[in-house]
């Protein structure tokens, strides 16, 4: 049983130097850099694009919140795409002061493919834009959002992810455990690496992009179901970095349901796959090309998520194997069993309560969801084995079970700020 000792060390030490590059990367969040300058003067003229499908009961709310923006309103367009909606989608937008564009397709129907068929017509009507802010149906956006925007345009930025926040982070243990796993990523990895000129990603809402983009690529040419991730890493392979704005903030609303959740979360799986397989192979010829970090750190993340979870579980088949042929006594095995817990289920805690200490976000009302992150966090591994052997991609809506606008969230904060 030689080989599966050297197998097993060799499987330990791969994920131990992947997980000290990503804590080394994370240390660079702490450190605040200078402004980046301005070269442009403007006021730059947006569109604000929503996809909705079936989103009757929020879409007005977001489209309150983009009207209310600290920014000309002359200067920005807000768009809602009614996807192959049966509801009053289209009609709550119209009424709302939307422009709405009614779609229906029966077999292209994921969110890249509306975008596509809606800015195909926008580049044949040469609008008259210099950039495009996409967001979810079941956003509210911050006063400042385009304001920020408009700052990273004139800094020469051409693609630049938000700060996703929660509407709905004390609802209940799932809700908590998307709210601390996005402000950790947002911290320790977007942050982190704009500060150190590599890419953040963008994170499927609230994002912006230079028109001048999109008309050079004719379009949004996704194809999976993670059309967020696929476009970085189109900008990755290409040499072009994304940029990141805390102060352009977003506030998502997360499904309470376990059911939708997993669904959610399945398709995410899903379409990491279908990303792993469509550009693994290309960031890993790009990265050997250029040598540059940046290009590099892209084709970790995308051998960071479903592969490093495989050589994780041969790992732990690895340690029961050296055990039932005794190559490793019951104390060492428990040993082993532990250095996977504590790192999987402990620390994620941890590391989310520094990152809201960090942050300036009240602690207390998240305690009960500190506690209850490593069951959210297990249910995903849960689904990441799931999918390896059946891959579900049917859509499952979220329902909306309380009405939130962004005047609830901006006294939200005011009162635990004054609490803090």
């Amino acid at each position: 049983m030689n080989y599966i000792y050297i197998l097993r060390e060799a499987l330990v030490w791969l994920i131990t130097i992947f997980w000290l590059y990503q804590i080394l990367i994370s240390l660079c969040s702490l450190v605040k850099l200078k402004e980046k300058p301005l070269k442009v003067k403007k006021d730059h003229k947006f569109m604000a694009i929503i996809p909705a499908h079936n989103e009757e009961t929020v879409v007005g709310n977001l489209v309150e919140s983009l009207k209310n923006q600290n920014y000309n309103r002359e200067l920005y367009d807000i768009y809602v795409i009614a996807d192959n909606c049966t509801d009053n989608t289209a009609k709550v937008a119209k009424d709302a002061g939307a422009i709405v564009y009614e779609r229906f397709n029966d077999t292209k129907k994921t969110k890249g493919y509306a975008l596509d068929w809606f800015l195909q017509q926008k580049i044949e009507e040469n609008a008259q834009y210099d950039a495009i802010c996409i967001f979810d149906a079941d956003n509210i956006v911050d006063k400042n959002f385009l304001t920020a925007m408009n700052k990273k345009l004139c800094q020469g930025e051409e693609v630049v992810q938000g700060y996703r926040d929660i509407k709905n982070p004390t609802d209940n243990w799932i809700t908590s455990g998307y709210a601390l796993f996005y402000w950790t990523m947002h911290r320790f990895y977007h942050l982190a690496r704009y500060n150190l000129g590599m890419s953040p990603l963008l994170n499927g809402t609230g994002f912006m992009v230079s028109f001048d983009i999109i008309k050079e690529n004719n379009g949004w040419k996704t194809i999976t179901l993670t059309e967020d991730i696929e476009f970085s890493l189109q900008r990755i392979l290409t040499g072009k970095r994304l940029g990141w704005s805390t102060e352009a903030i977003v506030y998502d609303e997360q499904p309470t349901g376990f059911k939708q959740s997993w669904s959610q979360r399945s398709r995410w799986t899903v379409g990491h796959i279908q990303c792993m397989k469509e550009y693994t192979g290309k960031l890993a010829e790009v990265a050997k090309q250029n040598k540059t970090m940046m290009n590099m750190d892209g084709f970790l993340y995308i051998i960071g998520s479903i592969p490093m979870f495989i050589i994780t579980l041969i790992l732990l088949i690895s340690n029961f194997v050296l055990y039932a042929t005794e190559g490793m006594t019951q104390t060492e095995l428990i040993i082993n069993i532990v250095r996977y817990l504590v790192p999987t289920f402990v620390l994620p805690s941890l590391t989310a309560a520094f990152v809201m200490f960090l942050d300036g976000k009240p602690i207390r009302p998240m305690i009960k969801g500190l506690f209850t992150y490593p069951l959210f966090m297990g249910s995903w591994l849960l689904i990441n084995f799931k999918c390896l052997f059946k891959r579900e991609t049917t859509w499952e809506k979220i329902t909306h079970s309380r009405n939130i606008k962004i005047k609830d969230v901006e006294q939200k904060d005011v009162v635990e700020i004054e609490n803090v």
